[in-house]
């Protein structure tokens, strides 16, 4: 069974997480016919199929064939040969089903699912190994859906034979088809998840010593720079619309000087040199895009575009130390640069279209102007 999402569903002002799968669900009207209908688990365990229901009206859905969890069409699973060589999971069935929903409503509100709680049983069996501690492991693998226990490990190879042979008594064959079971074997199976639990010590090791540059303590909030309009002329403190790529600072770049980074990026991106110099004497920035955008543009712009943005604006706050004060005052935050006039390239949208290079190239410079303030050692 896939599922898909994220989604959700709002209950007096409150988001509620969800989750998606296919089902098949029969037709009221022809008892012979389903179609595929979309059913939604919510982390509060509203359960919706063609109506809301919870998880004791979709068992009942379930027993009665109103909503089926594999293609009706489809011949029935066949039980493989050998349980214990099958590398095949075990047949969804409608009681599966109705556990690995249980499983992501579970999920959904944050709590462990069964397999988690099969490894905190794993690992309690580890420390005390007696018969009672075997027992609730077993009870805890034999809680995860049927379909999903040969990935409770998380073992391609393995799969979920090491804990099957762990439940099994000695002396016993495992899955009644397979090998006979040994003292030495329920020690194997004990050594797969000791040097697992090592390899995993020694991975967060080596994680600290990589990531050992990550902040420790919680960053600022992210600001989010708005297209912003003055109809009355600017304010006394622009704020952050300082930072906004059309804000009128002069820039020397490039051999040229230009009334805002807006006018020396469309200025710069055109092929000819007239349409270059009425790109950047345009009266205002919103002109200078207009008539920039208008123009024929270089062949290499798509190549270089980036680099000019990042040179005008590295231009813009190291040329304007005011301005370069406002940037810096944004602390480490996640800088989202929105508006509409802008590429999505630019900016950030609703749809996760945008790529905000504006806004990270922000970050960049305000990174580059801290640097430039950090005395750095000498060597000598």
């Amino acid at each position: 069974m896939t599922w898909r999402g994220p989604t959700h569903r709002t209950v007096d002002g409150e988001k509620i997480s969800g989750t998606w799968c296919h089902v098949w669900r029969r037709h009221e009207l022809l008892p012979d016919t389903y179609f595929v209908e979309d059913l939604v688990v919510f982390a509060d365990g509203t359960i919706s199929c063609g109506r809301p229901t919870d998880l004791a009206g979709l068992e009942r859905m379930l027993e009665s064939g109103r909503i089926a969890v594999t293609d009706p069409g489809q011949p029935p699973h066949e039980a493989p040969e050998n349980r214990w060589r099958s590398r095949y999971p075990e047949p969804l069935t409608p009681a599966g089903f109705l556990l690995e929903v249980a499983d992501r409503i579970e999920e959904l509100a944050g709590r462990p699912r069964t397999d988690e709680r099969c490894w905190e049983a794993v690992r309690r069996f580890r420390q005390a190994p007696t018969e009672a501690n075997r027992a609730l492991l077993r009870d805890a693998y034999l809680a995860i859906p049927p379909h999903r226990r040969v990935y409770c490990l998380g073992d391609m190879d393995l799969q979920d034979r090491p804990l099957r042979i762990l439940l099994t008594e000695i002396g016993e064959p495992a899955d009644g088809d397979g090998p006979t079971v040994t003292a030495e074997m329920h020690q194997e199976a004990l050594d797969y998840f000791r040097h697992g639990d090592e390899a995993v010590a020694r991975e967060r090791e080596q994680q600290a010593v990589r990531h050992a540059d990550d902040p420790t303590t919680a960053g600022h909030p992210a600001v989010v720079l708005h297209q912003t309009h003055f109809p009355n002329g600017l304010p006394a403190d622009p704020g952050l619309s300082a930072l906004r790529n059309d804000f009128p600072a002069p820039v020397r770049y490039a051999g040229d000087t230009y009334p805002s980074v807006l006018h020396g990026y469309w200025a710069l991106s055109t092929a000819d040199e007239a349409d270059r110099t009425a790109v950047r004497d345009a009266p205002t920035a919103d002109e200078a895009h207009e008539w920039g955008g208008r123009a024929a543009r270089r062949d290499d712009w798509p190549a270089v575009r980036l680099a000019v943005m990042a040179g005008l604006l590295r231009a813009k706050f190291t040329q304007h130390p005011e301005l370069a004060e406002t940037l810096l005052a944004t602390g480490d935050a996640r800088l989202s640069y929105t508006g509409y006039a802008e590429s999505p390239y630019w900016r950030d949208t609703r749809d996760d279209r945008g790529r905000n290079w504006t806004g990270r190239l922000l970050e960049l410079t305000r990174a580059e102007l801290l640097a430039d303030r950090v005395s750095w050692p000498t060597g000598e």
